[in-house]
């Protein structure tokens, strides 16, 4: 396991770059109209989990560098009068026990009143009771494990939230999964699926999604294996696999095993699509993978470089200077932090103009959950269960070395 690292991010209102908010977070807001003097008598840290080093690093610096650029927006804008912003971002590797000992860390910290994070649904399972102990908000632009906010018996319609502190911008399993089933079945017209999963709870339950929508549809399944996310030699997967019919592969998991798991089907001479979710939808995959022409991934939302909303945010990264792309979650992460920056904004003009006096994180969970505005990827509001409302996805498929959007919409369940 690599090492825990802990980057502290201090903003500072920004003079020249005067960025602007994005979507209707950019226009004047009675006393928040641009050009008022930002004295900052109070500093509210966002904290940041995520794998800041590793083999999911790419995603995780997206994510970080999204928020911070939330952050010098809202401090830019003196979006909220009276309080200056910072980012305190900590490595969790991808791993539980250091996310864990990271949640630990930001309880601990006072001026703490919110947290974007993490990437990895097994992560938020080690994450949310410390966080709800202490009423702090935590917003996930990534997560997508259904148990985290309906809790473990939500498969049978027995729903119950279970932490009132968590929230997420990025859509559930419940939905992506059988939305890949309806596509690969109905429209790439892939009738028998060898199943495979890395067996974290991100991989295994969107495997879990996808195979009852497939078989519900009526294609079958030419076998199901499960793997180790380490795992990097498929030889004796590849070989069944092969021998088994399949015309696709399904996989739950992430890019670094994915990525390896295709090319060694392709070098094999099994030219069938791999298809996975969210957590293979990076550029990274298609690095490992040169052969991955015509595989297939979904990510939640629509294509954030296709929506109008998002123009301001991708110019303004581009001119941020982050040497990381932002990614697949970059788009979420940001409107994750300007969640958490609205409902501080939305707490002080409750409270004469300052933060409640002692423990202010309440109010501002509280005040996460009454959020709405237009976000960089939409509508950025929540259910009763903490989750987006924003329900829609995309298929991209690799094309030209590039993951190009195959299909938008909504899933039909």
């Amino acid at each position: 396991m690599r090492h825990r690292s802990a980057v502290v991010v201090s903003i500072a209102v920004i003079g020249a770059l005067s960025l602007s908010a994005c979507g209707s977070r950019g226009g004047k807001s009675g006393d928040n109209a641009g050009g008022k003097d930002n004295s900052a008598t109070t500093t509210v840290v966002i904290g940041v989990d995520a794998p800041l080093t590793g083999d999911l690093s790419a995603l995780g610096l997206g994510i970080r560098n999204s928020v911070d650029l939330a952050v010098k927006t809202a401090n830019a804008t003196n979006e909220v009068p009276g309080v200056k912003f910072e980012v305190k971002a900590l490595d969790d590797t991808g791993k539980p026990a250091p996310g864990q000992q990271n949640a630990t860390q930001l309880v601990a910290d006072s001026k703490v009143l919110g947290v974007v994070g993490p990437l990895n649904s097994s992560v938020a399972q080690s994450m949310q009771q410390i966080f709800d102990d202490k009423n702090l908000a935590e917003i996930s632009p990534a997560n997508t494990g259904v148990a985290l906010s309906q809790g473990e018996k939500w498969a049978s319609g027995n729903k119950k939230r279970p932490f009132k502190s968590y929230f997420r911008t990025a859509t559930t399993d419940a939905v992506q999964g059988p939305f890949a089933a309806q596509f690969l079945y109905n429209e790439a017209k892939k009738t028998k699926v060898f199943l495979i999963d890395d067996q974290k709870t991100y991989g295994a339950g969107l495997a879990s999604t996808f195979k009852g929508e497939f078989t519900k549809l009526g294609g079958t399944l030419a076998g199901e294996e499960h793997v180790n996310p380490d795992d990097r030699d498929f030889s004796a997967i590849v070989t069944k696999v092969k021998a088994s019919g399949a015309d696709a592969v399904y996989y739950g998991g992430e890019y670094p095993a994915a990525g390896p798991l295709s090319l060694q089907l392709k070098d094999a001479g099994v030219n069938i699509p791999l298809m996975g979710g969210d957590g293979i939808q990076s550029s990274e995959y298609i690095k490992l993978n040169p052969k991955g022409q015509g595989d297939f991934a979904t990510a939640v939302g629509l294509p954030v470089a296709s929506l109008d909303t998002a123009k301001k945010f991708i110019d303004d990264y581009a001119k941020g200077g982050y040497k990381d792309a932002y990614e697949t979650y970059g788009g979420y992460s940001y409107d994750s932090a300007w969640a958490i920056i609205e409902a501080v904004k939305n707490v002080v003009q409750a409270n004469n103009g300052t933060l409640p006096s002692g423990d202010a994180r309440p109010a501002v969970r509280d005040a996460v959950q009454k959020v709405s505005f237009d976000g960089v990827t939409g509508k950025v509001s929540f259910d009763q269960y903490g989750d987006t409302t924003n329900k829609q996805l995309t298929v991209y498929t690799v094309k030209d070395g590039k993951w190009a959007v195959e299909k938008s919409g909504t899933f039909n369940g």
